[in-house]
């Protein structure tokens, strides 16, 4: 549900109640004309088959016309609706995250402290509460991205699992419960880090997360050429394209690449992207309009299966 890469401590918010098309439309543009690191970006419906709520989270006071005006093509005069608020640091997330709903993947069962009675007896459970980071979950990226790792584990087990941008830890909590073994995930937000460590001590898993502060690969850790056989990345379209040649690099001959925060026109800059570094689409996810590609590499490819 939430986007990007996550203001460190984000000061103001705006609220905007509008269609899916529209909060995806917004989403995309607050996404490639703010700085990821001062700005992010929260949409997601309030209720099933009902209207949408966008949240933008500001790292400073915005201009709030200048923010109008560059919405009001989009949604017209519902631009000047939006509300912009000074942010309680302790309640942003919180705030964002009432009414989500818990999320299943396969096995894998992902929910807030009030879902616990929800869990099955073979579930492999994450808990994970509102805190100051992203990624709980509930928007179509990261459950796609769940959807194509319980994919493909059906098809062979990775060995070594790198999370780029992990926020609060789901995707790399749930290789680590999935497999059994160690998972390496990173973030560019040192709070993002420390709240995925602590909700990696509440599950229980804290030996199996290595956890770093960087941007990408960008660390010890991570910069690790060859290495890992699985590699998730659930960011946005421009840093994916950026990050093509070093999560290239890190990757295993034989490795898999879980990409996703996109939309559908930004697929095909993604797939030239990575076909430029050897890789080609194996699948493809589409869920509440976002779209999560694996890729593979080698040459020619099988025509690809898409989901959903």
């Amino acid at each position: 549900m939430l986007e990007g890469l996550h203001p460190n401590r984000p000061t103001h918010v705006l609220r905007i109640t509008t269609d899916a098309n529209s909060a995806r439309a917004m989403t995309e543009l607050i996404g490639e004309i703010f700085d990821p690191a001062e700005t992010a970006v929260a949409a997601f419906e309030t209720e099933d088959d009902g209207p949408w709520l966008l949240e933008a989270y500001f790292s400073r006071q915005p201009d709030e016309e200048a923010v109008r005006d560059l919405l009001r093509p989009i949604v017209g005069a519902e631009a000047d609706k939006g509300v912009f608020l000074p942010l309680d640091q302790k309640d942003w997330v919180k705030t964002s995250l009432e009414g989500l709903k818990p999320v299943r993947s396969g096995r894998i069962f992902v929910h807030g402290s009030h879902d616990r009675v929800q869990r099955r007896p073979n579930d492999m459970a994450i808990e994970i509460e509102a805190a100051l980071a992203f990624g709980t979950g509930h928007h179509g990226t990261t459950k796609s991205c769940l959807d194509a790792f319980v994919d493909e584990v059906k098809l062979r087990t990775p060995r070594h699992v790198l999370d780029v941008g992990t926020g609060t830890g789901i995707l790399a909590f749930a290789a680590a419960k999935y497999l059994k073994r160690p998972v390496v995930a990173g973030d560019i937000d040192p709070e993002a880090v420390r709240v995925a460590r602590e909700n990696a001590k509440l599950n229980g898993i804290s030996s199996w997360l290595r956890l770093y502060v960087g941007p990408g690969v960008k660390h010890a850790e991570a910069d690790r050429p060859g290495h890992f056989d699985l590699i998730f990345a659930n960011i946005l379209a421009k840093p994916l394209r950026t990050l093509a040649p070093s999560l290239s690099r890190v990757a295993s001959y034989d490795g898999t690449l879980i990409l996703s925060g996109l939309l559908g026109r930004d697929v095909p800059g993604i797939l030239s992207s990575y076909a430029a570094e050897g890789w080609h689409l194996q699948r493809r996810y589409d869920l509440e309009g976002w779209v999560a590609l694996v890729m593979k590499r080698g040459g020619a490819s099988p025509r690809p299966r898409r989901y959903f």
